[in-house]
């Protein structure tokens, strides 16, 4: 149990509100599935393009039009299908190693948007959840969101979920463009966005290394341990809950 007086609260998405289980058995399939007819249909849509941008930014280029000479260093005019080629392969590595890339969670939360919005896919969340979230948002918490998917992906997955549309439960969203996860500085920027001091905000997660950057910055912290979750240090200072209803907000 979690007693909670504060007057914010900051939630991670997998293994917190929703099943690991669900992103790497149906959402990440589903990217790799569609990555190349993505990249074939949308090859000079500017949203694509600023994807392929921060990919190149992650891989340490100035541009893509720098990048594109690394990917396809044989052909001084390589054609679009090479190119594309070049870059689904690059993407694909990533999402092997599980690299939490920008640009990566970018690309991503487009291929997501047309599975979401044809319906081929409703994000999971588990069924203390949505009662939580009510509860609290009836309370006057402001609720936030902070993941390593891309913002527009979280609001995708919050927008078509299989408790359907809970985009206005949360004030606020962030990703790596705010910061790494585990860094003590993404956690303090975020308080300063709140408007709160940092102890007034619950962080809840199931990483412990979020979760002690999140402490350093003096936010309060809960570790979730959902079904599914790797096992957690015994010795991990932050409360335990398995249930959002383990928070038990103070009169």
């Amino acid at each position: 149990m979690i007693e909670f007086d504060g007057r914010g609260i900051l939630l991670d998405i997998e293994g917190t509100t929703s099943s690991i289980q669900f992103v790497y058995d149906v959402m990440f399939p589903f990217a790799r599935r569609e990555l190349a007819r993505y990249l074939k249909e949308q090859w000079d849509e500017s949203n694509l393009l600023q994807a392929c941008e921060a990919l190149a930014a992650d891989a340490g280029f100035d541009s893509f039009s720098q990048w594109q000479k690394e990917l396809v260093a044989a052909d001084e005019t390589p054609s679009s299908a090479a190119l594309q080629q070049a870059v689904v392969t690059h993407v694909c590595q990533l999402m092997d190693q599980d690299i939490k890339s920008t640009g990566l969670k970018t690309l991503q939360g487009l291929i997501w948007k047309s599975g979401f919005q044809s319906g081929e896919m409703e994000a999971h969340v588990y069924p203390d959840v949505t009662p939580a979230l009510q509860q609290w948002k009836q309370a006057g918490l402001d609720l936030r969101i902070y993941s390593s998917g891309s913002i527009a992906a979280q609001k995708l997955f919050f927008g078509h979920s299989v408790a359907g549309n809970l985009l206005e439960l949360f004030s606020g969203h962030y990703d790596t463009t705010t910061g790494a996860k585990q860094e003590t500085d993404s956690y303090q920027q975020i308080a300063t966005e709140f408007n709160l001091p940092a102890n007034q905000i619950l962080f809840l997660s199931d990483v412990i290394a979020e979760l002690d950057a999140a402490s350093q910055a003096g936010l309060q912290t809960g570790l979730c341990q959902r079904p599914g979750n790797p096992p957690c240090e015994a010795s991990s200072q932050h409360p335990r809950i398995t249930s959002f209803d383990q928070v038990q907000l103070s009169s």
